[in-house]
């Protein structure tokens, strides 16, 4: 029989030391981390213990990987399963590796005068520790952002069907929406080769948070002002049009459409109602502009049987011009009649060109919107038949009821 070879019998030996000495090692090493980490000392005593134990299960698994390297290669990942879930989230990985390097310091000084070959084996195990410890923190956030995804579809789609419950403030909250300002849905199509990561960094450039929404060929965004409660707004702040303009090369091609601004998240589903809308009936009007405003769109959205853009409509122009003055609702439809022209308006009304001028005028100042541009006629035009076309039932009804 054969004896054991002096190699063997050495390794045998030190295996024996470094078991003896494992739990001096791991009491130094905290005791080095509360002295030279001062975001360890700051710690709840739960979480610094069970940074203590990560560092304990990392003094054990080396000592069993050095009897036998080759049995459990990866046994360096097992260093975390002694930690809480909760650790990930709250160490950051360079916090981990600022514990690594102390614990092997802390176990290169106290192995100093041993033979080489056990330094060797710490610093390849240090090695092997730090890649496992990487791989854990980037398949937590790798499973983190898949679930950031999902949720954020989810909202998403929670906004563009207007099913808002209870959990949707804590859903927004969960994803890191930072805007506190007005907000907005820009709709479009989805590019080819969507770089999600381009338009995150665009509206970070333009202070401005983002939701994607990707729904097969449509892509959807709400657009948010990240400004912090509180604060008043800033004078030279973009308008949603000119954000729009900025992540509009992220779309793919054909019609954008950008909804009306809304106060808060919450309310989105307004926006998005008005965007879908007119992203429906964008090809109707031929030199449509890209980005194009859903308010622009407001007679095809009618002539399609959108009750939202009727409604707006009347109220934004026909109710307004009828309360200021039955003279202004008189000369616009003349004017719009006529083909717009002052002469032919000013004959049909018996009165001079200057005061159609003077009129036209009066509606541009209370609506907002000048009859003299051919756009802005037809708007015009459509919501004076749809202001009639409401005022007429008004009358047919209102006897019916006082008969009842």
């Amino acid at each position: 029989m054969t004896g054991s070879s002096p190699q063997a019998t050495d390794k045998a030996a030190t295996l024996t030391w470094l078991r003896r000495i494992s739990g001096d090692i791991a009491t130094v090493t905290i005791k080095r981390l509360e002295d030279t980490l001062p975001w360890y000392a700051d710690m709840p005593p739960a979480r610094r213990s069970a940074v203590g134990l990560v560092a304990q299960a990392g003094i054990t698994s080396f000592i069993q990987w050095y009897e036998d390297p080759t049995s459990t290669p990866w046994i360096a990942a097992d260093i975390f399963a002694a930690a809480p879930r909760e650790l990930l989230r709250s160490v950051s990985l360079q916090q981990t590796l600022q514990l690594i390097r102390v614990t092997v310091e802390v176990t290169e000084e106290r192995v100093a005068g041993r033979d080489t070959d056990l330094r060797e084996a710490i610093l390849l195990y240090s090695r092997d520790v730090a890649f496992a410890s990487a791989d854990v923190y980037a398949r937590a956030a790798e499973a983190r952002g898949l679930w950031d995804a999902r949720l954020e579809a989810l909202v998403v789609d929670s906004i563009l069907t207007g099913e808002a419950d209870e959990e949707l403030p804590s859903r927004i909250a969960a994803l890191g929406w930072h805007g506190h300002g007005e907000v907005s849905v820009v709709v479009g199509t989805t590019p080819p080769q969507f770089d999600v990561d381009l338009v995150r960094r665009t509206a970070r450039r333009l202070s401005v948070d983002v939701l994607i929404g990707v729904q097969g060929s449509r892509l959807v965004l709400v657009v948010g002002r990240a400004r912090i409660a509180g604060k008043e707004a800033e004078e030279d702040e973009l308008s949603f049009g000119e954000i729009a303009e900025r992540l509009e090369p992220s779309f793919g091609p054909g019609y954008v459409v950008i909804g009306p601004p809304v106060a808060a998240l919450v309310d989105a589903g307004q926006s998005a109602r008005a965007a879908l809308a007119g992203f429906a009936v964008a090809r109707a009007w031929r030199s449509a502009p890209r980005p194009v405003e859903a308010d622009d769109l407001l007679p095809e959205r009618a002539l399609a049987g959108d009750v939202l853009a009727k409604q707006t409509l009347i109220e934004r122009i026909f109710r307004p011009l009828q309360a200021h003055s039955p003279d202004l609702v008189t000369t616009l439809w003349s004017y719009l009649d006529n083909g717009r022209s002052l002469e032919a308006t000013a004959r049909e009304l018996f009165v001079h060109p200057n005061t159609v001028r003077y009129r036209l005028k009066r509606v541009s100042e209370v609506i907002g919107w000048d009859a003299t541009g051919p756009r802005e006629a037809l708007i015009l035009q459509t919501a004076l038949i749809l202001g009639s076309i409401g005022s007429t039932e008004a009358a047919r009804r209102r006897p019916t009821a006082r008969r009842r």
